[in-house]
């Protein structure tokens, strides 16, 4: 009896330490465009059970000063650098999944057009919409055709939905990640982070101080690991993160 008393005191105690685990943030700084409401910020995180850290690498606008396009790349050309330059971005990542053929995988419209349908698979679980200068991300099944649509990325996992982060995410699997995430405001974000899980992204885009007068509301996953990428042209010049392989499309932040 007294031993099995010691493995429950101890289990209770595990899983009491595993509940508090959190993140927080050790470091940050910003650095602003040349377009008014554009920052970049680079957050540095420590989890304080493991000590293990993240770095984010976060482009936040105002929808009142600029917006997103989506910007596809069918012959795989351009790298996200290029992209940027052609398109005169101020900040980007990487966008959606695609197969080997560099097909889109998911529903792609760019500029206004429709590329590739939406799907259903539970990987595709949610959709980036840009109309009518609202910056949108729904889930898969909330979505609606509309011709007002000037950009649309199906992708996922969501990471975060009414401001909490989504149970059930792979926790075994570290990798580069990109995202974007909408709040309660009129500001959104593009963002990149350093090998983690998508349980622990999740867990980190709610961590308190991330981002002090905002909350995140929503956060989806983008095509990840090699396909990562980031780009922001600051005040000090360009900060980038290429990508290891070229991909089929980029999502840009660019002024109204």
């Amino acid at each position: 009896m007294a031993v099995r008393s010691a493995l429950t005191v101890a289990l209770l105690l595990l899983l009491a330490g595993v509940a508090s685990a959190a993140w927080s943030v050790s470091s940050a700084e910003i650095e602003k465009s040349s377009v008014a409401g554009v920052e970049h910020r680079k957050i540095v995180l420590t989890e304080t059970a493991s000590v293990e850290q993240a770095t984010l690498d976060v482009a936040i606008f105002s929808t009142k000063t600029a917006t997103l396009r989506v910007i596809d790349n069918p012959a795989a050309e351009d790298d996200l650098a290029a992209a940027m330059r052609r398109t005169r971005g101020i900040a980007g990542v990487n966008g959606g999944f695609f197969d080997p053929q560099n097909a889109p995988v998911g529903l792609l419209i760019s500029e206004g057009k429709m590329i590739a349908p939406l799907r259903k698979a539970r990987l595709l679980s949610g959709v980036l919409v840009v109309a009518k200068g609202r910056v949108e991300l729904l889930r898969s099944a909330e979505y609606f055709p509309r011709k007002s649509a000037l950009a649309a990325l199906q992708c996922g996992p969501f990471l975060v939905d009414g401001g909490q982060p989504v149970a059930g995410l792979n926790d075994t699997r570290s990798a580069r990640r990109t995202f974007v995430f909408t709040t309660g405001s009129d500001r959104a974000a593009l963002g990149f982070c350093s090998s983690v899980t998508l349980a622990e992204l999740g867990q980190i885009l709610v961590a308190r101080g991330l981002v002090p007068e905002l909350k995140v509301q929503r956060a989806l996953n983008l095509d990840g690991g090699s396909s990562s990428a980031f780009w922001f042209a600051g005040e000090r010049g360009v900060f980038s993160v290429p990508e290891q392989k070229t991909v089929r499309d980029f999502v840009v932040i660019v002024p109204k």
